[in-house]
């Protein structure tokens, strides 16, 4: 099925519409899907099968697993009727920018339905990113309207966002597009906002409505309805426009015929608004299923909350990263005897690579034998899945059962990143080998464009630059020849390659696995001017009361030499004090790679422990530490 409608894309995507795509039209030349079609998202969000009024739509959860708040499909359809007509109220036309900095709830759900009702393009960043961080975004795609919590809840701990919200008007008021920041009350009472200037509170926003009643802005397939961002690592986020029709039909065919959401499923990703997750948590209202969302950290009061949450909302479909499960893991925490999940059918794993160790604990201990374990793999500039689970092949830990339908992936081999001799023909891997993820025919969710003046040239140089003819999408990965799984081993410029010998850093963390006394690692290469090869560098973060040693720097070396091989083994090994996460929890390999390879110019608006970075300047000249006092088993660097 899957090798028949990669073939004929026109035939899979016409048995929805009239006509899809010109077969003709090279996937580099961004093919226009369904010419004519008239859509619109929200509307086939909010009506549909399975949506009738007394039926719970929503679920929204505080942290704790307090304030719980059950709304009807009647009462999602008022409230997103009323908010589209307090947005046309305001003067916000189709194409219009609306940005929210807020948590996972309701009210951001609400917001981005009104705004693509009216034809108005969404876009969102979590309260924890910093003011820079937003502002980066922000300032390119100039928004009209900015609706921001005014408190923030995380871990027990209460933020004022007010000042926050102060810094985002004061920049953004010296563009024309601008009109008002919306604060939004995450407590009951609402905050004084008077000493924000160009503000207005929720309260006063919702006056404007005049009614309740939707009216859909039908519009082209293609056109913009969200903007994600890129990390931003490399210089300033990319803003990518993702257009109404890719994400409908794209949601549509992953929810039924991957995932298998229906009006009777309840789902709750944990995701922030800042991640493209977000936006696929809330697309599930397609399928008519119950969303439950949740603000605040899994781990609070104590890391079994979001299991009691299974149980009590009786919960069908979890989403979750691999480092959640690591975390129970460690801390021995063993979800079916928490919790009562006979009602899970599927806990779908993503964000990062979900090691082999980590696919035998989910069965062997920690969840029940019939819940499905779902490793997915997307991104936000496809704003869908290439690769996830299939009901019809068995679990292979370490893999993705197969590529997602009419996604045409393969493998090319990786050119070299020093390689600055243009676009080149692709050359695929043997069967069974590790290369480059590229996609070689069109897909519905493509990019409708980069935000910006640069956006054409940055988005032909993001996706078509190293291989002619396909979208490159800088994953490196393997296809198993005997299974047909897909395994991720890392970021395609974060491969480790000494001698020649190219390998993922998600190996080695499978490695790391077996050591409990080890809380985390990050794998790095280092390749700096004067080196004619690449060095591997692995820091490892130790648990609370172990030592690091020579002892454990011999014993992972020797367990990565037996088993992966003797071309595996870092170089040096160093004990760390922090890692560099990204707000969404994931390792920033690519900026602790550049550092210790001597550029520091790395910028810092979206990793959320950006002070982290300094300690691994040092390490650009590890033959100086190596030489006086930090031999390569480790004693604490002098910063």
């Amino acid at each position: 099925m899957k090798r028949y409608l990669i073939s004929r894309p026109t035939t899979f995507y016409k048995l929805i519409a009239f006509r899809a795509i010109d077969p003709s039209t090279p996937i580099d030349a961004s093919p226009k899907w369904f010419p004519g079609i008239q859509i619109n998202l929200a509307e086939n969000m909010l009506f549909g099968p399975g949506k009738e009024d007394s039926k719970i739509a929503v679920t929204s959860i505080r942290e704790g697993n307090t304030s719980i708040i059950h709304t009807s499909w009647s009462q999602l359809r008022l409230q997103v009727g009323k908010i589209a007509s307090a947005l046309r109220a305001s003067g916000t036309q189709k194409g219009d920018r609306v940005a929210v900095i807020a948590s996972n709830n309701l009210h951001t759900m609400s917001v981005f339905l009104a705004t693509v009702s009216i034809g108005a393009i969404f876009t969102s960043t979590s309260t924890d990113m910093g003011s820079k961080g937003i502002l980066d975004r922000l300032a390119q795609i100039r928004p009209r309207l900015v609706f921001m919590e005014d408190f923030a809840v995380y871990g027990g701990k209460i933020t004022d966002l007010r000042p926050k919200a102060s810094e985002v008007v004061e920049f953004l008021h010296k563009t024309i597009e601008f009109d008002n920041l919306i604060m939004m009350p995450r407590f009951e009472l609402l905050s004084n906002v008077s000493n924000i200037p160009r503000s207005r509170s929720w309260e006063n926003f919702m006056s404007m409505a005049t009614g309740t009643e939707l009216i859909f802005e039908r519009s082209a397939f293609d056109h913009p309805c969200l903007i994600l961002y890129s990390s931003g690592t490399t210089g300033q986020p990319k803003c990518i426009v993702h257009g109404a029709g890719g994400i409908m039909i794209s949601q549509k065919k992953e929810l039924f015929l991957h995932f298998e959401i229906d009006p009777d499923s309840a789902q709750m990703i944990f995701t922030t608004t800042s991640w493209a997750m977000y936006n696929k948590s809330i697309t599930s209202l397609l399928n008519g299923a119950r969303i439950v969302t949740y603000d605040g950290s899994p781990f609070y009061p104590d890391r079994a909350v979001l299991l009691r949450i299974c149980e009590e909302q009786r919960l069908t479909h979890l989403g979750i990263s691999p480092r959640y499960l690591d975390e129970l893991q460690r801390h021995k925490i063993i979800p079916r005897e928490t919790a009562d999940l006979s009602s899970l059918k599927m806990v779908n794993v993503t964000g990062a690579a979900l090691l082999p160790e980590q696919a035998r604990w989910f069965y062997e201990k920690g969840f029940p034998p019939y819940v499905h374990l779902a490793n997915s793999a997307g991104s936000t500039d496809t704003a869908c899945q290439f690769a996830a689970q299939n009901a019809f092949l068995p679990v292979y830990p370490g893999e993705l059962q197969s590529a997602t339908l009419g996604m045409k992936i393969e493998v090319f081999e990786q050119r070299d990143h020093h390689d600055g001799d243009g676009i080149k023909e692709g050359q695929p891997v043997s069967k069974g080998q590790a290369g480059e993820l590229v996609i070689t025919a069109p897909f519905p969710t493509m990019p409708v464009m980069f935000w910006g003046e640069d956006g054409a040239q940055r988005y032909h140089s993001s996706y078509f630059a190293a291989f002619k003819g396909v979208w490159t999408q800088g994953d490196f990965i393997k296809i198993h020849a005997d299974t047909g799984g897909v395994e991720f081993l890392g970021r395609s410029d974060g491969v480790l390659n000494p001698s020649g010998v190219r390998f993922g850093s998600a190996e080695i963390y499978s490695v790391l696995q077996s050591f409990p006394e080890v809380a985390d690692s990050i794998c790095v290469g280092q390749r700096r001017r004067q080196d004619s090869d690449e060095s591997v560098f692995l820091f490892v973060l130790m648990q609370p009361g172990n030592e690091f040693n020579t002892r454990l720097v011999s014993d992972i070396k020797a367990q990565i030499r037996q088993r992966l091989s003797a071309r595996h083994v870092p170089k040096y090994v160093f004990q760390c004090w922090e890692i560099p996460m990204t707000l969404t929890n994931k390792k920033m390999e690519l900026p602790v790679k550049k550092i210790i390879s001597g550029n520091f110019n790395v910028s810092t608006s979206s990793i959320a422990n950006p002070g982290s970075l300094r300690f691994y300047e040092q390490f650009c000249k590890v033959e100086d530490l190596v030489a006086s006092n930090l031999r390569p088993t480790g004693l604490q660097p002098k910063l």
